[in-house]
């Protein structure tokens, strides 16, 4: 009997141990396009023909591009599982990948730790204003002239939470340890052992009433703008948002507007909605406290996801399971 194929869409970079365990149960095959034309043409010639699995990175976009319709009617039909490294994926269109009865998974908790430790430090800095004083002191000019307003500390703060997954619950946590009040709002209540002491509101309610938002929902047609000029209006004058989820979660346009009203005294970012562009207001507001996607940025996170990706893929080739399917899609688990 044939081996079964595993097709690599991107490279492994930390876990080559796990990774070698791969190449003992399958066959890895690597396209050799540069570009989305290139790979569809490679997918067409029948060079990928019997692949059953798909490991894929975040970076292998820049390949294949988005995983949509087109792509999925250019790729072997024995495809059946695609599993991601990474906790979001819009980059996958998953209703499309259910049609093309292909099960999709993600690395959803390797993620939490280093992504809730830059959502604390983004807090921490954009309530204190810091961006300025580090832009000042890397002018030479101290902590400026004049100096920045003074800050907050977060003890007693109301901070809001949207969107209470694992990275949500984590944020939470540390939050309780700087004595921030937490709140949250999620599509549905967590039961109690899960909410751990944080207040469920409405949505309405956490806009209204929050001192500190923070960003922590997934990326998907349904959650695309939710924060958007409308909701910049019902906000406490002078709230600080901090966004490590997704940057189109966010209107980047009303929330440069926002900020020169006063409306959002302060920001802190790691995404971006066009990523890698920022939009310009952002970059030229002292007020905005900017990161270029390094929530995840620690080779010990790194190392975990890759592993938690290559155990998908391992499941996938022996089992025909997966071990983190994504939740749109669990009705399929095996």
């Amino acid at each position: 009997m044939s081996r079964p194929k595993v097709l690599l869409l991107g490279k492994i970079d930390h876990a080559h141990v796990a990774w070698s365990t791969i190449a003992d149960i399958a066959d890895v095959i690597q396209p050799k396009a540069t570009n989305r034309a290139e790979f569809i043409a490679e997918c067409q010639s029948g060079a990928l023909d019997g692949v059953s699995v798909t490991y894929r990175t975040f970076d292998s976009v820049n390949v294949t591009g988005k995983i949509d319709s087109e792509l999925l009617d250019a790729l072997p039909k024995s495809i059946k599982f695609l599993c991601h490294n990474g906790a979001g994926y819009d980059q996958i269109d998953i209703p499309a990948c259910t049609a093309h009865d292909v099960r999709v998974s993600n690395t959803p908790t390797a993620v939490d730790d280093a992504t809730a430790d830059v959502n604390i430090w983004l807090i921490i800095g954009a309530l204190r204003n810091l961006q300025i004083g580090i832009n000042a002191l890397r002018a030479g000019k101290w902590r400026g002239s004049p100096p920045p307003a003074l800050g907050h500390d977060p003890q007693g703060k109301i901070l809001g939470i949207l969107g209470m997954g694992g990275i949500g619950r984590n944020v939470a946590a540390k939050a309780k340890a700087f004595g921030m009040r937490v709140r949250y709002y999620n599509r549905s209540r967590l039961s109690p052992e899960l909410e751990e002491g944080a207040e469920y509101v409405s949505f309405e309610t956490l806009l209204k009433e929050s001192d500190v938002l923070s960003l922590n929902l997934p990326l998907n047609p349904n959650t695309r703008h939710t924060i958007a000029a409308p909701q910049f209006a019902l906000m406490k004058p002078g709230i600080v948002i901090v966004n490590t989820a997704r940057g189109a979660v966010m209107d980047e346009a009303a929330l440069v507007d926002a900020l020169a009203s006063g409306q959002v005294s302060s920001v802190g970012l790691d995404v971006y909605e066009n990523e890698p562009e920022i939009h310009p207001g952002l970059l030229a507001n002292p007020n905005v406290l900017l990161v270029p996607h390094m929530g995840t940025w620690t080779q010990e996170t790194q190392q975990k996801m890759e592993e938690w990706a290559i155990d998908n893929v391992r499941l996938a080739v022996k089992e025909g399971k997966l071990k983190s399917i994504v939740p749109e899609q669990k009705a399929l688990a095996a």
